[in-house]
């Protein structure tokens, strides 16, 4: 939770135990990585502590003005994702550092894999099981990393971009921060862009084959993850993993030459059960 304190600061307030470290993550790397950053960053202010009832550590920060970031709302598409690539290869050229106290994250895709075809069974008609497959084998088939571990957002997708004027500003909630494999940060590509505006971003990042494929599986996986849990009770989050979801198993498809098979009808208007 987020409170506006004061005409310029923002409290944050942890929701439950999954975000219990948060706080004292983003207090300890934020200050260090906001100056490298070509976007705005909640630079932490103060790191408040467990009490009064509430059991968790909760920061304050400056307040950074703008909207949530849209898929129809840049004012120039492309040149907002070359901006977002580069953001991203900024943040991965800052020198990491060992750290074994602020709880830094490591993203897998293995980890998901049961869940994911779980949710694969469990979600979706056959064929739209088979496109996800197909997405999610390709995804784990890739090489692994093989560069040095460098910093990743860890949930870099639309509802943690900041806009002013159709342009991106700022970048927020940075409690999956960690190092290792970025690969979960090209989860944007296909939460935020377009097919037509998805090689400006790449190319910006320089992003090779592997680490795209492994970056799709995260975007189907993360999208099915939050459809699965939120989209009976939250429209908003139905409507933003469907269209995730869509995004990569069309990609996946054109490149394969297969998205015939789906010509006959929207993506969006075909039931997944």
């Amino acid at each position: 939770m987020i409170f506006l304190l004061g005409d310029d600061m923002a409290v944050r307030l942890p929701r439950g135990d999954w975000a219990a470290g948060q706080a004292r993550k983003e207090h300890a790397w934020l200050p260090r990585l906001a100056p490298e950053l070509p976007l705005a960053t909640p630079v932490p202010l103060g790191l408040g502590v467990p009490g009064f009832g509430y059991p968790y550590h909760w920061s304050v920060a400056g307040w950074l003005e703008g909207t949530v970031a849209t898929v129809d709302g840049f004012a120039d598409p492309e040149r907002a994702a070359g901006q977002l690539g580069r953001y991203l290869k900024a943040l991965q050229r800052v020198p990491t550092v060992a750290d074994d106290d602020h709880g830094l994250s490591r993203w897998s895709l293995a980890e998901r894999d049961e869940a994911t075809r779980t949710a694969i069974e469990a979600r979706t008609g056959r064929v739209f099981a088979d496109a996800m497959t197909r997405v999610w084998d390709a995804a784990l088939a890739a090489p692994a990393w093989e560069g040095p571990p460098v910093w990743f957002h860890g949930d870099f997708h639309t509802g943690n971009l900041l806009t002013v004027d159709g342009h991106p500003s700022a970048v927020i909630d940075f409690g999956g921060l960690g190092v290792g494999d970025p690969a979960c940060d090209l989860m944007v590509a296909w939460t935020t862009l377009s097919a037509a505006t998805r090689p400006a971003f790449r190319a910006a990042l320089g992003v090779d084959d592997a680490t795209w494929a492994r970056g799709r599986g995260f975007a189907l996986a993360t999208g099915l993850n939050a459809y699965s849990h939120h989209a009976a009770t939250n429209p908003r989050v139905a409507a933003q993993t469907r269209r995730q979801i869509d995004e990569a198993i069309a990609d996946e498809l054109d490149e394969l030459d297969m998205l015939d098979e789906l010509t006959d009808a929207s993506m969006a208007d075909i039931p997944w059960t």
